[in-house]
């Protein structure tokens, strides 16, 4: 049986990965991957195998169309129309000066080391550096004749310092991932930035926790940024729309924020969710998701786009999985206002600074994340230094509340799970200033 459509990616992986902790060497790990991934779509159903073997591609692809064909019959589900696409013009790749195979391993240890050494003060009771590099290559053909291929390699540290006093632990993190070469150790310096992480930490040990409430905060450039990723780009995603998951259902070309918020998803930027063409094989572009507060368009790969109407190039695999809508990299566009701007319209509020994680239900529009630190604001200064303080609420509400953004966006680096699998992305922001939110504490 002739399958609707068919795809294969060929994936080869290397990997490198050192991890220290405090002084001890606790991991050294160097992977090869080669694999292949073979999706069928007959009717309804999509078939996918995976191999160890790109040799064995003919009996993958029967048996594909076989697993396609058997869940239609099982499922009945009505017929899946793919929206086209345009063949990849691979293009812009970054620039690589210095291939890290080229440098020895007893070079990266040894700056794994001085990377530790600078986090090591009095005070800092523990540290843990992570050294992790890739590369993979992506062969991509699917039977509409669209065809492409690319290596890109990625690499990075963290850098995470424990400080102890009389009890009291606290953490700091920090982390410089990319896609570049082994010059990344040039554009950024990562002993300034484990001494700068070592000081956060030791700081915390004699900040004083929040006090909860209701109250204008300013969000600093990376806190924003994982609320834009998380809370509004997973509510982008098609997918979700589609299972009902999404505040954003029904929504599009209307309002749902305040007018000076614009948020985009652009692979096409040599960030860390870069990427030359997508899972699909469709050619990157940068998505307008909201316009100056307005809901312009969700994410897709193609399926949902021939289902909702759009354009697809979302469509991301974590290795030799099956492809899903993903972000790339996804942040809040510029805006005109200054920090101290900002400052000048709070007399009570708080600065968050940072991100430790948190929860959000695209679903219900719920959001909690923790921040890693902040400062209480009193009479348009900078004034107590906090912990243990979190921000909270309505997706919606929030993206309304919004008065003011800067003009001074950054990007950080990450990783993102959905559905069992995980891939590189980049959020960001500039700093933002929200009139109203629940700011959380226990003091």
């Amino acid at each position: 049986m002739e399958p609707d459509f068919y795809d294969i990616r060929i994936i080869d992986t290397r990997a490198s990965s050192i991890v220290l902790d405090n002084d001890e060497i606790k991991e050294t790990s160097h992977s090869f991957i080669r694999g292949a991934s073979v999706r069928a779509l007959v009717g309804g159903a999509w078939g996918l195998v995976t191999t160890e073997s790109p040799d064995g591609l003919r009996e993958a692809l029967k048996e594909a169309v076989r697993l396609a064909k058997a869940a239609g019959e099982r499922e009945k589900k009505g017929r899946i129309e793919l929206a086209p696409i345009k063949k990849p013009l691979v293009r812009d790749l970054p620039t690589i000066r210095k291939n890290p195979e080229d440098v020895d391993i007893e070079e990266k240890m040894e700056l794994v080391r001085e990377i530790s050494g600078s986090a090591q003060k009095p005070g800092v009771s523990s540290v843990r550096t992570v050294y992790s590099e890739s590369e993979v290559s992506v062969e991509y053909s699917n039977s509409d004749g669209v065809r492409g291929c690319y290596t890109l390699p990625r690499i990075g540290f963290s850098i995470t310092a424990v400080a102890h006093e009389n009890g009291d632990y606290q953490a700091a993190r920090e982390s410089r991932f990319a896609v570049s070469g082994f010059e990344l150790f040039d554009r950024e310096d990562p002993l300034v930035i484990a001494s700068e992480t070592a000081d956060i930490a030791k700081s915390l040990l004699g900040a004083r926790s929040a006090r909860g409430g209701l109250m204008p905060v300013i969000l600093d450039p990376e806190l924003a940024g994982v609320f834009i990723h998380e809370a509004v780009g997973h509510a982008a995603e098609a997918d979700h729309v589609l299972e009902g998951y999404s505040v954003f259902e029904g929504r599009l070309n209307t309002m749902v924020g305040s007018p000076l918020i614009t948020v985009c998803d652009d692979p096409t930027i040599h960030e860390y969710g870069y990427y030359p063409f997508d899972d699909e094989g469709a050619e990157p572009r940068k998505t307008v998701v909201i316009e100056n507060g307005l809901l312009r368009s969700y994410l897709h790969n193609r399926e949902t786009a021939g289902r909702l109407g759009g354009v697809s190039c979302n469509a991301r695999a974590d290795g030799s999985s099956r492809p899903i809508v993903r972000m790339s990299n996804t942040y809040i566009d510029k805006g005109e206002s200054t920090f101290e701007e900002m400052l000048e319209e709070i007399e009570c509020g708080v600065y968050l600074i940072g991100s430790r994680g948190g929860q959000v239900d695209p679903g219900d529009g719920i959001f909690q994340f923790n921040a890693e630190r902040g400062y209480l604001i009193e009479d348009h200064e900078l004034k107590t230094l906090l912990k243990d303080v979190s921000l909270s609420g309505d997706i919606l509400e929030m993206l309304n509340e919004v008065v003011a953004v800067g003009s001074d966006l950054k990007m950080h680096s990450g990783q993102c799970g959905k559905a069992g699998q995980v891939v590189p992305v980049s959020d960001g922001a500039p700093h933002v200033l929200v009139k109203r939110a629940i700011v959380g504490g226990s003091g």
